[in-house]
Parts: structure tokens; sequence; C-alpha cells
């Protein structure tokens, strides 16, 4: 609609079906797009024959032509401060995905890296909807600190984009594979072989998955509070508030993560009634920190 709304208010006259041909749309959608405009309160004038304009606009309507078109150096800028954003959050990849989409005529498309999270996110949602392989290249594995590719079956997104559930090809289980992790995905000529194994297992709130969850509780003091909240948003269903306090109770799979993200601020967590990821942190503290 906005594509539309720039025809019509440029110098040039179009018909309806040069508008049609432009947008692929129908002319019926064209026409039910300007009587949108006219409900709008747009001034909507017909020229001759089949041709329209977009004239007065109300008052409090935006530039449209300023809008909907980023330059060069704009586009450079707005992929710049997308790409600054941490890796976990999960608009990145949405606004990415977003502005490529609605901006796909303007230069800004140049400037989304082939490399970057929101061309991983297309391929393996095509990937996913056609059920076909995919091979992620130069994969970083933190648990095994390698790096190389994995040949795949992809078959569903976490609710926030960060991972990816697959099909391991190599294991013959199905794994989850954080998508800033991945260095390129490239689509195969080869369909799904293993659909009928595909489990999507659940994922805890500092993004661990498994089938078993263990009960843990925490205080948290603002800094840490403030810190779990924007690293892992799913938390903010888990936590209450208790005075000058915060309080997570929740259940995870495995202790990895909740471990990382005490060690990082233990002077602001307390651990309580967890004995088992009491003895955990402290055998992580002496095998990493305590040197």
């Amino acid at each position: 609609m906005l594509r539309l709304m720039r025809l019509l208010a440029s110098n040039t006259n179009y018909t309806i079906d040069e508008l049609a041909e432009k947008l692929k749309m129908s002319y019926r959608t064209i026409y039910r797009y300007i009587d949108t405009f006219k409900a709008s309160g747009f001034a909507v004038s017909k020229l001759y024959s089949n041709v329209y304009k977009l004239g007065k606009m109300p008052k409090r309507a935006p530039d449209f032509e300023n809008l909907i078109y980023f330059s060069e150096e704009e586009a450079y800028i707005v992929n710049s401060l997308i790409d600054n954003l941490n890796q976990t959050n999960n608009l990145k990849a949405n606004l990415k995905r977003k502005l490529a989409t609605i901006y796909n005529s303007t230069s800004i498309v140049e400037y989304v890296d082939k490399k970057s999270n929101t061309a991983n996110v297309r391929a393996l949602s095509e990937a996913i909807k056609n059920k076909q392989k995919v091979k992620l290249i130069g994969y970083e594995s933190a648990r095994s600190e390698t790096v190389k590719d994995r040949l795949v079956e992809p078959f569903a997104f976490s609710t926030n984009l960060i991972d990816v559930w697959a099909y391991d090809l190599s294991y013959l289980h199905n794994k989850i594979f954080k998508i800033s992790r991945i260095g390129e995905v490239e689509i195969l000529d080869e369909d799904w072989e293993f659909e009928g194994s595909h489990r999507r297992q659940s994922t805890d709130v500092f993004r661990m998955s498994g089938k078993s969850p263990k009960k843990i509780k925490l205080r948290l003091g603002i800094r840490a509070k403030n810190l779990l909240l924007e690293e892992y948003p799913l938390a903010a269903k888990d936590i209450t508030r208790k005075g000058a306090y915060w309080i997570l109770e929740t259940g995870v799979y495995d202790f990895a993560g909740v471990c990382r993200f005490y060690c990082g601020l233990a002077d602001d967590i307390e651990i309580l009634g967890s004995p088992e990821l009491e003895a955990y942190v402290q055998k992580y503290a002496r095998e990493h920190i305590i040197r």
C-alpha cells in the first residue's frame, strides 16, 4: 500500500493496469486499496479514464517519499546499527528481515549481509517449507569448540528465531543450532529422509534443551534481574518481586546455561534451595575460574 501511495503521489500519471503491472497486483487489489485510502481521509482524485492521483494528505500524514526510501548512506547506517545489537536480541533477525522485505525496491537490500542472521533465517525457512536438507557452513560449536560444516534437516525455529531445530545427519538425532553461529546456509537439492524422527524438545529460559527439567530458585538483585530479562526475555514469565529482590523459579534442562549466567553476576545472585546447582557451580568454578 505504501508503494502504491508513492506511485499515486508521483509526477507520473499511471493507469490502473500500469500500477497493477508495476506492483505485481491485480487491478481489483489496486481499486480496493484506493477505496481504503479514501476511507482513511486521503484525497484521491480521478483524472481521466482509469488514472488516479493522490492529492491532499491528512494533516498528520508523514512524508511517504522519505518514509519508504533509504539512500545508500542511510541503508548502510541502518544495517550497521542493527548489526550492533546483541546477537541474542530477539528483535534483530526480525528487524532486518522486515526491512529487507519492505524495502526490496530500495538500496537497503544491497547492505543486508549475505552471511547475516537474516539471510540464514530466510534460507532455513525456505528449506523447512520445501522439506530440504541444508549444509550449515562453518558452524561454531561452543560445546565441542570446533568450526565445521553440518549436514542437517531443519524443521522448526525457536519462538524468537535465535535457534533452529534440525535432525543432524552425522549423529542421527535432533539438535538445536544457534543461528548466530552459522556462517552460511546452503540449501541442498535433496529431500528430507528422516521426517518421522524429527522431534522438537522443550527449551528452558536459558535456551538449553532436554526432556526432564530440574527446578531451580534464584534471588536476584536489580542488576542481575535487568540483565536476565535483557539476555533471556522468556524468563519474565517465571520471575516475581519480593521486596527489594526478585525471585526466579523455573525449570532447567542443563545447569550449564544458568551456571554461566550466575558466575558472571555471583555478587548479585543467591541460589536458594538447589544443592545440585550449587554443586555444579562449585565444580565449574574449580575447573574454570579458580586456578
